[in-house]
């Protein structure tokens, strides 16, 4: 089975029922996102598109986007979406590591986009869905196509962001149908459910998401690129699960409250759930309060194909772990790794099963480090397990600070910041200095809060042992972001370095 069998399912079983809301409220059956899929197969072959190509698909949440990823599978080429906010050099830079034989962009969801596929001079092609930008490659290998799903890459997502040298995570038909099947299970999705689709389909998150929809035949509606005002109305309208990163809710917490309403009263949000950051009790607290059920929370990376634990509790649960490990799904911690503390039980999570990645795009020495001699993903995260199994998040081993002596995990400081109930987002780094190394941290705070760094010192006091309380707190109207809204912590210093001199 193949990722485009999820969507030939849906169109056989029910081809007049609802599929997507697309980002300009066009509503899409299942037999038109197969048409349209159709459509964009011919658009590809006439691009030269063989199998074991690769396709770079340039895109924000469409639905024409999500046509031509379905294309791709259906030819045996290998889809590689990235994000339409990454800048011409990055786009250029993916292109030619993954000696991509084509290149669709989106041209309908915003100037950005446009803009792009006129500096790379994709020509445009109307389709069933809308119209998108293509430009073909001359000269790219084909990668071997294995006849087993399990060895067969169907998707490969870069990891690198915006900084270092890019890495392809190649993930399998197997796998992400794992991956799909997981979520789907997790969140108890059935056919009457519509998802509030604003991750980006080119991060694992968002497109494990959709899969997961379209594997249970439900609906979900696409946004190109976050809106709360749209986010609010949906929620209002027909939404009853909401997958999103902890900005995206603290946005709609901030846009209710403007209208004087302090919870969500249309009773018809079933599932919520947060990732990418961590959970403090207070916030899970406030949350749970706003939508009136259950926060969840949940892990995974690129390279495990999203979720591989997540929690399932129930509304005023104090746990704040990321859960229990998801169907399929394995987890141990290595507490002989670098940042580990075994009297703390503390070591870095390995990921075992079925959603793993082969490797990465032509890097066999960089995949070979990336596993342990029994399979076993090294995620560079630092965990421990409670006395339920529940798995915790302590930080990445890279990140780990050591301060006098002691270690210092960034996320335990960041989530007695996000305590404080004017703290939005923070974010804490190390920094060398003669013979130890500091504890920063960088926070962005509610409109007319008027904290002080002396303030938010002292209220950490009251939380933290002296040696984890920051030497600075450095309060920003904004924190830098990958386009998928993960903190790029790696640019802090650099980013911040006026207000730290």
């Amino acid at each position: 089975m193949r990722i485009d069998d999820l969507m030939l399912s849906a169109v056989d079983a029910y081809p007049d029922r609802l599929a997507l809301v697309d980002f300009d409220d066009r509503r899409v059956t299942w037999a038109e996102l197969g048409a349209a899929s159709d459509a964009a197969c011919e658009v590809l072959k006439a691009q030269g598109v063989r199998p074991g190509d690769r396709v770079v698909i340039v895109l924000e949440n469409a639905a024409v986007m999500l046509a031509y990823l379905f294309a791709a599978s259906k030819l045996n080429a290998i889809a590689v979406p990235i994000n339409a906010k990454l800048t011409r050099v990055e786009v250029e830079r993916i292109v030619r590591h993954s000696d991509a034989a084509a290149v669709v962009l989106t041209v309908e969801t915003g100037a950005p986009p446009q803009l792009l596929a006129q500096a790379l001079g994709a020509e445009r092609v109307e389709g069933k869905l809308g119209a998108v930008a293509v430009l073909a490659r001359a000269g790219a290998t084909p990668e071997p196509v294995p006849v087993e799903a399990q060895r067969q890459v169907a998707v490969m997502l870069y990891t690198s962001g915006t900084t270092g040298a890019p890495k392809g995570a190649m993930l399998s038909h197997a796998t992400m149908l794992a991956a799909a099947a997981a979520s789907e299970e997790m969140r108890g999705i059935v056919p009457e459910d519509v998802t509030y689709l604003g991750l980006p389909m080119s991060h694992i998150f968002g497109l494990v998401t959709i899969l997961a929809v379209i594997r249970a035949k439900a609906s979900a509606r696409l946004e190109a690129r976050f809106d709360v005002a749209r986010l609010y109305d949906a929620l209002y309208q027909d939404v009853t699960l909401l997958p999103a990163v902890p900005q995206m809710h603290a946005h709609l917490f901030h846009y209710a409250r403007d209208r004087g309403e302090t919870r969500y009263t249309r009773g018809l949000l079933r599932f919520a759930s947060s990732g990418g950051a961590p959970l403090d009790p207070a916030w899970k607290r406030e949350t749970e309060a706003f939508y009136g059920i259950a926060l969840q929370n949940g892990y995974g990376l690129t390279e495990t194909a999203a979720g591989v634990c997540a929690t399932r509790s129930a509304r005023g649960d104090p746990d704040v772990s990321v859960g229990v490990p998801m169907q399929g799904s394995q987890l141990r911690v290595n507490l002989d790794a670098p940042g580990s503390q075994p009297k703390e039980g503390i070591g870095e999570i390995e990921i075992g099963g079925p959603q793993l990645m082969l490797g990465y795009f032509r890097e066999p020495g960089q995949s070979a480090v990336a596993f342990t001699d029994d399979g076993w993903f090294r995620s560079g995260d630092l965990g421990r397990f409670d006395e339920a199994g529940r798995l915790h998040i302590v930080g990445r081993s890279k990140e780990l600070i050591i301060h006098s002596g002691f270690n210092v995990y960034p996320v335990e400081v960041e989530a007695a910041l996000t305590e404080h109930r004017d703290v939005m987002l923070a974010a804490v780094v190390g920094r060398k200095v003669t013979g130890n190394e500091e504890v920063l941290a960088f926070v962005t705070c509610r409109d007319g809060a008027g904290l002080s760094e002396a303030g938010l010192q002292a209220f950490l006091r009251e939380r933290l042992v002296p040696y984890k309380v920051p030497s600075r707190i450095v309060i920003v109207d904004e924190l830098p972001a990958a386009p998928t809204g993960k903190i790029l912590k790696s640019t802090l210093l650099t980013h911040f370095a006026s207000a730290l001199s």
